[in-house]
Parts: structure tokens; sequence; C-alpha cells
């Protein structure tokens, strides 16, 4: 017999408490069979008079309901379907809302998307102060809408314009923004949770009221400019191309101006349609592959120990490794530098970074000073003995780093692992020299460390698997999401990262405006355009690793020399120093950043570009699809899964798209083989499709269908 999602106890003191514990599983999502247990327990709770209240809380140590479970809507085939779930839904949370009593969430730790609904359709909310506990509506980042009367019930809880924000970003709250909002009506330590809820529950449920500016909003004139102020906004942002964001503005207007009932109607006809569009089967197609990321261990073999860390390196890259180390791993780091300005810099920064948590009341300030005390620095090894990792993160010379590596191999234990943060050196080169080769490993991560969610673990062939499997760990403990590549030139994101600016080079040379090239591709879904992101990461830097790939690969990796020559002999380092392709002002928060028009005369080039948005996007796109195509076939990459994750989270490649190998399979090997002959035609040999693609022509193959190690062959 398999055991109930939902269990009904009824209290001495007459007040249901209905827990929620999904079997087998270590977070409670919501699944359509559970439809028929919540409404027998619901028949029960109606027929028994005697009851004062109802208490619905999760059973599980740290979650709440952390949403709904997402396969039932891969296994949807038609629209009808998915819409039929969503109806399922209302009506289980319309259910709830009509008990004649009062009923209570009582939540600790994540409730998102369906759970959050649930808890809307409960007459009062209440929750834990937390860490682990946040509130929102996430559906919009697998290109949906929350299906079960959430775009209904937030707004008139909270406020159309705070709901709006909620369920167009996925922006979740923390407890204490979350009774700001009035999203929940109290906030308690854990181990009186339940008994707050339930006194809660004995009270009559209260009249709400709306702070003035969203009554103000909630009046046809106000709610009308809002509307339309947002949708403009939105526009800007998604650059239409997540088609979930027109239908939720659509969807709560709707609601708001027509009442509930059309409202509810035309929500579940949104989520079936949206169910099925393109956008959405790519948001959950890297939904699904970052969850299969992070329960991949790298490698067959255990970790070995993961007590301490050391940082080789005080810079922006060390400080920032140090970190997440600390503060999201949880791990003492320890950073050596050559002097001392080096430590005092990675210190700073870790305080910056842990004292903003606190004005923003992420963290107490207890809490600042636990993390940092786990970080320390020296200028020499002492404290190094025991470190079971250490990553390095100095200048990108192969004497420094191999110099590193004997070092480490004096100074620490015979089982240490020796990282390296490099984006350009072969991880074998670094390891020539080293008494133990097989605990070298490359461990790339990218800028700003904390932000960027991908790392890029480097084995070289003689490294072995516990040290791929402790790597793999650590990434993991840092919050990040770590892609196992090969050891070859560029690795794999800065490999099919230099094709796409090299391109973007090469239409600047022919004329093209440097904000035309940008804005074509951000219109194509990408954050920012090359050009700018090359500005950002900065000139002399990015250009580091060109040289490296071109001796590698040859002239599909060569941008046109003149034009980087020029500009960095121009001193225009980008965004650093305040001058590269773009201009950006020093003095007033307001003035933004200018395409240079000097670039031009510099590079001796006029600015009379010819080429279409779409031109401009196709030609830097498919040098990078087709690099992937190679990277795919030369095993750089495990499988096309690790390629996407790592193209989407790396370098941003529109997620809508769900990364360059779900693309590439939705449009086709056939038609990208067309496109890049056709421009192979009008613009020389590096555009010439690789064999891996004209194979899967030949054979009617996918990346899908070659998944992991089985490979077009």
């Amino acid at each position: 017999m398999t055991m109930p999602a939902f269990t009904l106890s009824v209290r001495p003191d007459n007040v249901a408490v209905v827990s929620i514990d999904v079997p087998n599983e270590k977070m409670n999502t919501l699944k359509a069979e559970f439809g028929t247990e919540v409404r027998a327990i619901l028949k029960q709770i109606r027929e028994n008079k005697t009851l004062r209240g109802v208490v619905f809380i999760s059973a599980k140590p740290d979650n709440f309901i952390a949403g709904a479970d997402i396969n039932m809507i891969a296994r949807c085939q038609t629209a009808k379907e998915a819409e039929e779930l969503a109806r399922q839904g209302q009506k289980m949370m319309a259910e709830i809302h009509a008990l004649p009593i009062p009923v209570v969430a009582a939540i600790h730790g994540p409730c998102l998307g369906g759970g959050l609904e649930l808890a809307l359709a409960c007459h009062r909310r209440i929750c834990t102060d937390d860490p682990k506990t946040i509130l929102g509506l996430p559906e919009v980042q697998l290109g949906l809408l929350p299906g079960s009367g959430g775009t209904q019930r937030l707004p008139r809880l909270i406020g159309v314009s705070t709901a709006l924000e909620m369920i167009l970003t996925g922006k979740q709250l923390r407890p204490r923004q979350a009774l700001k909002a009035g999203l929940v009506d109290d906030v308690v330590p854990q181990p009186i949770l339940l008994e707050t809820a339930v006194k809660l529950a004995q009270q009559e449920r209260p009249s709400r009221h709306l702070p003035m500016r969203e009554r103000v909003l909630a009046g046809p004139l106000g709610r009308t400019l809002l509307f339309r102020m947002v949708a403009k906004k939105t526009e800007q942002k998604t650059q239409g191309n997540y088609p979930a964001a027109p239908r939720i503005l659509s969807v709560i207007e709707t609601g708001l101006t027509q009442g509930r009932s059309s409202g509810y109607e035309a929500e579940a006809r949104a989520f079936g349609q949206l169910a099925m569009t393109p956008q959405s089967a790519a948001l959950r197609h890297i939904f699904f592959a970052s969850t299969e990321i992070k329960k991949d261990p790298g490698s067959a073999v255990a970790p070995g120990p993961l007590n301490t860390v050391g940082v080789l390196g005080g810079g922006l890259m060390g400080g920032g490794i140090a970190f997440v180390t600390a503060s999201k791993g949880g791990l003492p780091v320890r950073i050596k530098d050559i002097n001392a300005k080096g430590i005092n810099h990675a210190l700073k920064y870790s305080w910056q970074e842990l004292d903003k948590k606190v004005r923003r009341r992420f963290i107490k300030p207890a809490e600042r000073d636990a993390q940092m005390a786990k970080i320390t620095g020296s200028l020499d090894y002492r404290g190094f003995a025991h470190r079971d990792l250490v990553i390095e993160a100095v200048f990108e010379d192969l004497t420094l780093k191999q110099k590193m590596v004997s070092e480490v191999e004096a100074n620490c234990a015979p089982h240490t692992v020796f990282a390296s943060n490099t984006s350009s050196l072969p991880i074998a080169d670094i390891a020539a020299s080293a008494a133990r080769p097989e605990k070298v490993i490359g461990l790339h991560f990218f800028s700003p460390v904390e932000k960027m969610p991908l790392v890029e673990v480097i084995p070289h062939a003689g490294t072995d698997e516990q040290t791929i499997a402790t790597t793999v760990k650590l990434a993991k403990k840092q919050g990040k999401t770590p892609i196992v590549v090969v050891d070859k030139a560029g690795f794999y994101v800065n490999r099919i990262l230099v094709p796409y600016i090299s391109e973007a080079m090469r239409l600047l040379n022919e004329g093209e405006r440097i904000e035309i090239i940008d804005q074509a591709l951000v219109k194509f879904g990408f954050p920012v355009g090359p050009i700018q992101l090359l500005d950002e990461v900065g000139i002399d830097t990015g250009t580091k690793i060109i040289p490296v790939l071109e001796t590698a690969y040859g002239e599909r990796f060569s941008p046109p020399a003149s034009i980087l020559t020029a500009i960095l002999n121009d001193d225009r380092k980008g965004r650093k120093n305040g001058r590269g392709f773009y201009l950006y002002p020093t003095k007033g928060r307001k003035s933004k950043k200018q395409p240079d028009p000097s670039i031009y005369r510099l590079i001796g080039v006029s600015d009379s570009g010819q080429l279409s948005a779409q031109q401009i996007a196709e030609r830097c796109v498919l040098m990078m699809l087709n690099e992937a195509a190679r990277c795919f076939d030369e095993q750089v990459i495990r499988s096309a899964r690790d390629g996407d994750i790592g193209a989407v989270f790396g370098i941003g490649f529109p997620p809508f798209l769900g990364g360059p190998f779900h693309y590439m399979d939705s449009l086709g090997a056939a038609a990208i083989v067309t496109s890049l002959q056709q421009l192979e035609a009008r613009y020389g040999a590096r555009f010439a499709p690789c064999e891996a693609l004209l194979r899967m022509v030949e054979l009617g193959a996918t990346f899908g269908s070659a998944q992991e190690t089985e490979r077009v062959s």
C-alpha cells in the first residue's frame, strides 16, 4: 500500500492539522494524483462540525512545497490536457478556500509555485524566520504562468504592482519581505510555528486593507497606466522572446477588469497554451538538465576529504573564490598572496559582500562575522599543511603556475588536490613537472565569481577519478553548476565564445555599427551583445586567449588583427578603465555608456552597415553553433546536456532556446548545414559546416539521440 502524501489529524483543541509529506521524496511537490487524497480530507473537515480551524504544514524538515511536479506538464500532449491540469489545481485550491472555518498555511522552507498557490488559497499564512524559507511564483522561468489560481489571488492579496513584479520575474521573497508585502501575517521561529498557526486558526478571519498606493492602482485609471508601463518595460527586457510575460499581464488584467471567474478561465487557458510553446519546452529542458547535473557526482569514484581549502592569489578571482567557498560552502579557506595588499583586498571584498547581505537583512551581523572568521590570509604556506584542495588563481603564466604546483606539493599533504583557475592554459602543461600529476586539475570560474553559476572542471589525461569527484563536490558546495570538460585549448565555454566574438569583430570591420551589432544579439536573446561583453570582461583579458585558440584551431578563431591591435594600442581596456568600444562616464549615475564614434576612425572603417539584425545575429550565432557541434564530436563535453548548460549558465546563451544543442535539434541539422553553406559561399571557409553536422544530416540523427557517450559515428 502506498503511503499518502496528505494526512489529517485532529488535535484535542479541535484544530485539524493537514501534514504534507510526499513519500520517498526529499522535497514536497504537488502531483495531480494527490487530488483524490486532498478532496477526501476536505470532505472529512467539512463534515466534522466540531472543528474550529485547519492548519496545513509540511512534515519535511526543510521545505513546505517546492512547486508542482514539472513531469506532469512534460507528459501532456496537447494544450487541452495542460489546461485540464490547471483546472484541477484551481478546483482543489477553491475547495480549500471555501472551507467554512479559518485555514492557515504554516510555512517553513521553500514555498514556491503550486506550494504558494496552496498557501494563497488558505485564509492566512505564517512562516518561519529561517533563511531557507522563501516564497515565490517562479513559473515564468519555465515559460509558464501560475495555473492554480495564483494570477488571481496574489494581486488581490498584496496589490497589483507587487504581484506583477513577483509573477513576471519569478522573484522570491524572504520572510521579512513577505511580511512587509502582506503575503504572510506573521514570521516566527521554527519551534513555535505549529502552535502559533493553531492559535491563528482559532481566530476569526481578518479583513484585509491594501496600502494607499495599491488602492490607487486598483482603480481603473491607475491600473490602465500601470499595465501600460509594465508592458513596455517587459517588452524591453524580454525582447518579445518569452511569450509567458505578455500572457501573464493579460490574464491578471482580465481577472481585475472582468472578475475572478473570467480570470481563472483565462489563467487555465493560457497555462495550457504556454505549456505547448517551444520556449516552455526549452526552459523545462534547461531545468531538468541543471537538476540532473546537480545529482551528477562527475565520477564513479567517491570524493576524497574536503574539510579545508586554500586559495593562491588575492586578486579579483581569488577573492571571489574565497568568498563563495566560505559563505556558500561553509568551508574554512586560507588565502596566500605575495603581499599583504592582495590578502587585504580579498578580505575586504568578502566583508563588503557579507555586509551588503546584512544591510539587506539576508543575514544577521553574527552570521556575517562567523562567515568572515572562516577566511584567513598568509604571505607564506603556514596553515596549508592540511588543506584538502588548493585553488590557484594567479596570472595566466605557465611558468608561474608550474611553480605553484611544486610549492603546493612541497607544503601540503600527499592527498591535496591542486586546482588551477586557468581560462586558456592546458592543464597537462601545468601538471607537466608535477610530482603528483594525478592530483592536478583545472577549475575554471567565470567572472564575477559570486554571480556566475557555471564552473568548468578540467581533468588532464593523468588526473585520477577521485580528484575529479572531489573537485566536482567542492564546486557544488560553492553553489556552482559544474560541467566536466576535456583538456583541449579553450576547454568548452571559451572555445564556442571566441568564434562568436571574432565574427562580431569582422562585422565591425565591415562597417556595421557597434550598437547595431550588440542590439542584434540582444534581440536574438543574449543578455548583452558580443562587443559589450568584450568591454565588460576587459579587452586586454578577453583577447589573451585568442592566440592560444588560433594556434590550436586556425583561421576561424582569428578576428581582424588590425582592430584589436588598434584598440589595445589606444589603451582601451573596456569598462575597467572607462573606455573600450564604448565610453563609460565616471560622473553621474544616470549617465549611460555610449558607443565611441572615434572607433571607426581608429580602425579605419566607415560606419555604413548594410546588414539586417537577423543577418548579423545569424553570422555570430552560427559560428558558435558550428563550434559547439565540433566540441560534441571531439568529446570535449560529456553530453549535449552539459553543452547546453555550459552555454546558458556560462555565457548567457538564450535560455528560451534551451542551449545550442537543443536549439540545433529544434531547427534540424539540415537547416543548420544549409545556412552555414550559404554563408561559406559568401564569406569563406570559416563557415564550412563541421563533419559532425554533415554526418547528422546523412544519418537523420539529433544531438538528443546521441546523448551521453553515444556519439554520431
